[in-house]
């Protein structure tokens, strides 16, 4: 590297979306406490993550990663937790159903929890106050008192974390996620959606294949990869002095990483080459995200790829592309041509849901036209240019909220008021994630039939 990297070299940069804390000497303090803290995630999980997105960036795997758009101390259960997994899990299987290729699992999850904003202030009426930047770091609450922000809240968010992949962990690798509980899966206010039939076929297929399976003695029992799953932790990197005091050094390696989450991203609004967040994100050895916007040039985003992945290794480097179902035609096809010209490797990932934001009877929401709209967009445009449609990004919820309109139960406007919880923008719900999980798998599945074509013909 051009310059020496240390897990504080950061705070010689400029740097965005900074909360401002009143007692520096506090927040100096809870850092110094959490440095001494137990990791979250172990370097060698990050590494073989690092491995699975490898084999996504050669055009092998797909990425799956979604959860909530802010996590809450409030919500923290461990149902919800569940309910998450379950979905998460469904829609893993209908989509290696789809692919035909392993689906990394990548949950926004234990370590989301603050959050950027488009203005420092919100203002109700006459008062205006600090904006909520996420449970880590204030209060939701509309009060002078809950705005200010105070240094404890990390080690809330810390603890909430470690509870958190406690559970995940166990679900993971403990029977929860073995292929013979298919059916058990599904939630039950999905049970009576569109998608709840075409789930029970998917499930009778995969029920019937392990029946077989079985006879001739392949189990559960003595094949582990039929009742365990790989399952990481990723956030956006956003509170810097949070993840220096969780940036260690790997014992077997001698490299940095950042043991807050197995993978951690670079958000569209604080990705300045000469700024804090990517000067941080440089020197750790985790797999890395970088959301790509539309104010994005093809030459700034080479310079990023090469600050952030120098080496050009497969799998350091996901690109989490955000545009707009009207603005991705105009914008990802350069940024494809400018990284297959380089010969860069990476991932290409869609979030459809940041660029689709729109405010309806006083409500942020997504319609789910759009965020399909832009998902078909991705995958057709990444097809004409010959390239893999490695991913998805999405904010969901395994609860039954009503944040995002449309879908197949066909939500409108005046349904949001039923369930809208989110502590920050609208997600989808189970049922709705269900749904663009079977829609991207018939694209995908449409992808291999003409590839199939093409050998063939």
């Amino acid at each position: 590297m051009a310059q020496t990297w240390t897990p504080n070299s950061w705070r010689q940069k400029p740097i965005q979306q900074v909360p401002d804390y009143p007692d520096l000497a506090a927040l100096e303090a809870v850092e110094t406490r959490l440095a001494k803290y137990p990791p979250l995630v172990f370097a060698g999980e990050a590494r073989r993550l690092k491995t699975a997105l490898a084999n996504v960036a050669e055009g092998r795997g797909f990425l799956l990663q979604g959860g909530d758009c802010a996590e809450s101390f409030a919500e923290h259960g461990a149902d919800t937790i569940r309910d998450f997994f379950r979905a998460f899990l469904q829609m893993a299987v209908v989509l290696t159903f789809g692919a035909q290729q392993p689906v990394v699992k990548v949950g926004r999850i234990a370590g989301q929890f603050a959050k950027p904003r488009s203005s420092g202030v919100e203002k109700q009426g006459d008062v205006t106050l600090p904006s909520y930047r996420g449970d880590i770091i204030n209060g939701i609450e509309f009060t002078e008192e809950a705005r200010v922000p105070n240094p404890e809240r990390q080690v809330m968010a810390y603890r909430q974390s470690a509870a958190t992949l406690n559970l995940l962990r166990a679900f993971a690798m403990g029977g929860y996620a073995n292929l013979e509980n298919v059916h058990q899966w599904m939630l039950g206010f999905v049970k009576d959606s569109p998608q709840a039939e075409r789930y029970r076929k998917l499930a009778d297929r995969i029920s019937e294949t392990m029946d077989f399976m079985k006879a001739i003695g392949i189990t559960s029992e003595n094949h582990p990869s039929l009742r365990e799953t790989d399952f990481f932790t990723s956030h956006e990197a956003l509170l810097l002095g949070y993840e220096q005091a969780l940036t260690r050094v790997d014992s077997t390696s001698g490299d940095w990483y950042a043991t807050s989450g197995h993978m951690i991203w670079i958000g569209d609004r604080t990705r300045q080459p000469d700024h804090a967040h990517v000067e941080y994100c440089r020197g750790i050895k985790n797999p890395l995200g970088l959301k790509c916007g539309p104010s994005l040039t093809a030459d700034g985003l080479l310079e990023l790829i090469d600050l952030l992945n120098p080496a050009n290794e497969a799998g350091r480097l996901t690109l989490i592309c955000r545009f707009g179902h009207d603005k991705v035609a105009e914008h990802l096809p350069r940024l494809i041509r400018a990284v297959e010209r380089e010969g860069k490797k990476v991932v290409w990932s869609c979030d459809p849901m940041h660029g689709n934001t729109i405010t309806l009877n006083n409500y942020k929401t997504r319609p789910f036209e759009r965020i399909l709209s832009e998902v078909e967009s991705f995958f057709q445009i990444h097809r004409a240019e010959g390239t893999h449609p490695g991913g998805i990004h999405i904010e969901m919820t395994g609860n039954d909220v009503t944040e995002c309109t449309g879908g197949a139960r066909a939500l409108s406007g005046d349904d949001l008021a039923d369930r809208y919880h989110t502590h920050c923008d609208p997600r989808l719900n189970a049922d709705q994630a269900l749904e663009l999980a079977f829609l991207l798998a018939e694209r995908m599945k449409g992808g291999r039939d003409e590839k199939k074509m093409v050998v063939n013909g």
